[in-house]
């Protein structure tokens, strides 16, 4: 009997931490934001909640989907990484919205009614592009002069998207 009484109390723990792991691999992330990239909208040391089958059924732990059903559209704030670190910037451009450069300066972007400030550096990179190529998205921080972003290591892949923060 006492061994029976073992069993179904292991059977549930089982299956929740089980249903856990699960949720946190293809569902939902809670994430720490490292940085000033996202201020005002997302300050440093503070906690979000990454929505994970916003954009598809993502592989646990890597740039890619099993299956994915969408892709960010401008305004998302999205996560995904670069060079091996997780990060969280806005979609300001998805695949084949048009871009221009403002006549007022040269190291301008506009993007719908915004306009993006660029570097020298940034604006040499991405001068010749007027439509976000099929499969890409633009990322921008909020915070524009600390954020390291598109602007600096080019469009992002929509596949290499690991989710929307739908908290913060």
């Amino acid at each position: 009997m006492e061994k029976e009484h073992h069993t179904t109390l292991i059977l549930p723990a089982f299956a929740g931490i089980l249903i856990a792991i699960l949720l946190r691999l293809f569902v939902l992330d809670i994430k720490t934001v490292s940085g000033t990239s996202m201020e005002p909208t997302i300050t440093d040391g503070q906690h979000i909640v990454v929505f994970r089958l916003c954009y598809g059924i993502i592989k646990p732990e890597k740039d890619d989907f099993f299956i994915q059903w969408q892709a960010p559209k401008a305004g998302d704030i999205v996560t995904y990484y670069v060079n091996g670190r997780p990060v969280v910037k806005r979609c300001v451009a998805s695949e084949g919205m048009a871009i221009a450069f403002s006549a007022d300066s040269r190291y301008s972007l506009l993007v719908g009614d915004a306009i993006i400030p660029l570097t020298e550096q940034q604006y040499e990179r991405i001068k010749d592009t007027t439509v976000i190529p099929d499969g890409m998205f633009l990322a921008v921080g909020d915070n524009y002069e600390e954020s390291a972003d598109s602007r600096d290591y080019g469009f992002v892949d929509n596949r290499c998207v690991t989710g929307k923060v739908v908290w913060k």
